[in-house]
């Protein structure tokens, strides 16, 4: 038997990495023989972009937030000959939302799939829950590690109970002498309180440390050893401020003496040294919603005498006289419980005992041969499971998404227009059209990525965007690289495609002072909504309204205001429309697909049959004009395409190509007909050489894509417009995706 693993690994520091590690060595016993020998191969998820020097078991690595890793790694797993795989799932350690990467990996799997499942939530999110019940479909079998694990699965998120295996968590096989442990420590006088793990609000910390102070009036030889570094994602998002705090509070409360912070991530033999070396192990959480505790599972698999909160995993694990359970961030209760056991030796020895026998049954070789049998069974098993095969979404062939151009032409102003090949054009300024594309573009980086340079750049584009509105709503478009206003009054298209960013922002705002600034901006614009007359500046606009509208369902006025600026469309449609004509206009020009986009963006929002009849109907108008021989050809701008006229090839730019991306994204979104995912996909490709000319726009060294071609080729400047109309494009490649693989999961 081969066996595939699919999750964190050491060096990684990492819980669910360790007991992948342990997992792997007990599951593959090197003294069997010859004709029962278990192979295996590890595929890790790094984080965060850094780099391990992974053992030699480590085949395949994946980003966590690179999708096009899930694929390459699903491929190697399918063609490397292994007979079951093995995925650790937990939400944090996967990629997209909810840990959505993982699911078009799973489709792809040609083998039986385990899934040991580490956090189950009992009040999960919409997609958390649609992501898991997802893999679960796809798993021939679920390991859980406690009842009420099976009990959550069975009853939230309706998993055939007899898909569920219940084995509880491992414990290594290491045994150490108490007196010899706190020697080694020199903590031998010392009545020793310990816990280990990574340190985070949640843990509960300062309840122990607020108990010690009556503790200690009767044992001041006590000690507590608070062993554990703080939690990777503690530290990206609010640094050592916890351990600062705990820090603060031991020193008001004179306990500097009695508190030990080891700030370490050490190996399992240190770890047990000290477990063997405490007298009562800690487990402080503030919360029930805990399904799995590896820290509990060795404290109790030593023998240790265990107090804890009642979390979910606690009350199972220490019943029986395994334990002592006190009060969530009840501190008197704490100090209660820790006297009395510490006044009365035989009682704590009772409970080391019954941990102790306990211990014996959950040890890795043991819980190691329960997942051979469980593998083994897996394999015979003839039932499979139905996976949908559909057209994917190909995303190894995608570049890898980059800011590097972006960059390079943004300074503190705002985006540059214009480039001269890679460089950016200082002689043509700014403007609002690409500033306003370009907080559309970071918004979107950083919601499907959580690409931190995307957030750094957000506020320069929306300070641009705050600096150019006028007193009565309206917009300037063009500043000087000398921050001269060029303009009174900028063109209905740009100001249309600044209300489409503004209510992005309003209904994905990434903190509360851009969503203010942000609301501030767009509600000073609104009275000049229903004064426009361009028909892509309504539909600009339209999109606008419509995603602030997804978060402000009750905005009556606003949704009026929608619901009258989608009836002007509807109008142009309805007088330019006929036989073989389902168009707004007498002719095909520009940005094309912005119109039925906007249209299904507002039938989405006001729910309306007929607006959603015009978009559909206009759509498969600019689809048989664009659309052939499998690959997109925009109307050019050269000449356009005048209704009984002859169609313009050249001077396709690059913005229509995004409007056609975003117009079949959308179409799939409200329809769910995975059609329109083949279509957007054509639609990007064009900017990858799928096109009249074969040849690809973006460029490979400078990350910037191509203003457009013409007649003689590519137009090789890399303006603004062009590139983020690109990274537009790709990021909505990368949401479709997602969606894709969620089944028919909705994220908006």
């Amino acid at each position: 038997m081969k066996i595939a693993y699919i999750a964190t690994y050491p060096p990684r520091e990492c819980g669910i990495g360790t007991f992948t590690n342990n997992l792997y060595k007990s599951m593959l016993i090197d003294n069997k023989p010859k004709e029962q020998k278990r192979e295996g191969f590890v595929v890790a998820i790094n984080d965060n972009n850094l780099n391990y020097k992974y053992p030699e078991e480590v085949k395949s690595i994946i980003r966590q937030e690179y999708q096009e890793d899930y694929l390459k790694a699903v491929k190697y797993i399918n063609l490397s000959g292994a007979d079951v795989c093995i995925l650790q799932h937990e939400f944090g350690i996967l990629g997209g939302q909810s840990g959505v990467y993982i699911l078009p990996l799973l489709h792809r799997l040609e083998i039986p799939l385990i899934v040991t499942l580490h956090t189950i939530l009992k009040t999960p999110s919409y997609n958390e829950k649609a992501v898991l019940k997802e893999i679960c479909k796809m798993a021939h079998k679920i390991v859980v590690m406690s009842h009420k694990a099976v009990e959550f699965l069975t009853n939230i998120y309706d998993v055939p109970k007899e898909k569920i295996a219940l084995i509880e968590h491992g414990v290594p096989d290491i045994q150490f002498n108490p007196e010899k442990s706190k020697k080694k420590f020199k903590i031998e006088n010392k009545k020793v309180l310990l816990t280990f793990g990574f340190i985070g609000r949640s843990k509960g910390i300062e309840t122990v440390i607020k108990a010690l102070p009556e503790v200690v009036k009767k044992f001041p030889e006590l000690i507590y050893i608070v062993l554990g570094k703080t939690h990777p994602n503690v530290i990206r998002h609010s640094g050592e401020e916890y351990r600062i705090f705990l820090l603060r509070l031991v020193k008001n409360l004179q306990l500097e003496n009695h508190v030990t912070f080891l700030n370490e991530f050490i190996d399992e033999q240190e770890l047990f040294k000290y477990l063997y070396a405490c007298d009562i192990y800690i487990t402080p959480y503030l919360n029930e919603a805990q399904i799995t505790s590896g820290t509990l599972s060795y404290a109790v698999g030593v023998g240790a005498a265990v107090l804890s909160t009642p979390y979910w995993h606690a009350v199972e694990l220490l019943a029986k006289g395994r334990g002592r359970l006190f009060n969530f961030n009840d501190s008197d209760d704490l100090a209660k419980t820790l006297t009395g056991l510490l006044e009365h030796p035989e009682d704590l020895s009772e409970l080391k005992n019954n941990a102790g026998e306990y211990g014996k049954k959950i040890t890795w070789p043991k819980t190691g041969e329960k997942y051979v049998t469980l593998a083994e069974k897996t394999m015979k098993d003839e039932h499979s499971i139905v996976i949908q095969k559909e057209k994917e979404l190909d995303l190894l062939i995608l570049p890898p998404f980059s800011l590097a151009h972006i960059k390079r032409l943004t300074d503190d102003t705002g985006i540059i227009q214009h480039a001269k090949f890679g460089i950016p054009n200082l002689k043509e300024g700014y403007c609002l059209d690409d500033n306003s594309r370009a907080l559309l573009m970071v918004l979107m980086a950083y919601r499907e990525m959580k690409d931190k340079r995307a957030l750094e750049l957000s506020p320069i584009y929306l300070s641009y965007i705050h600096y150019l509105q006028n007193a009565d709503g309206t917009f300037r478009n063009f500043l000087s690289f000398n921050r001269s206003f060029l303009d009174e009054i900028g063109s209905e298209d740009s100001f249309g495609r600044t209300i489409w960013a503004l209510g992005y922002l309003l209904g994905n705002a990434p903190n509360d002072a851009y969503y203010q600034t942000g609301k501030l901006v767009f509600f000073n614009a609104a009275p000049n909504f229903e004064k426009l007359k361009s028909i892509r500046g309504i539909a600009n606009t339209m999109i606008g309204i419509s995603y602030y509208l997804r978060s402000n369902p009750s905005d009556d006025s606003m949704t009026e205001r929608l619901r009258n600026l989608a009836n002007v469309l509807m109008k142009h449609y309805n007088e330019n429309q006929a036989t073989d004509w389902n168009w707004f206009e007498s002719l095909l020009a520009y940005d094309n697909g912005i119109l039925p986009l906007a249209l299904l963006h507002s039938a989405q929002v006001l729910n309306d049959p007929k607006i959603t009849e015009t978009a559909i109907e206009s759509m498969n108008f600019l689809t048989t004009h664009t659309l052939k021989d499998n690959y997109l050809s925009i109307i050019g701008n050269e000449k356009w395409y005048k209704k009984e006229g002859e169609r313009s090839v050249f001077a396709q730019q690059p913005i229509d190509a995004m409007a056609m991306v975003l117009m079949y994204h959308q179409a799939y979104f409200v329809t769910k007909d995975k059609d329109y995912l083949n279509k957007l996909y054509t639609s990007f490709l064009w900017f990858l050489g799928e096109n009249d000319l074969r040849m690809s726009l973006y460029d490979f060294e400078t990350k910037g894509c191509c203003d457009g071609f013409e007649s003689y080729g590519v137009n090789r400047n890399q303006g603004a417009e062009s590139s983020l109309a690109y990274l537009i494009s790709h990021l909505t490649v990368l949401q479709a995706y997602e969606e894709f693989h969620r089944s028919d999961l909705k994220l908006v």
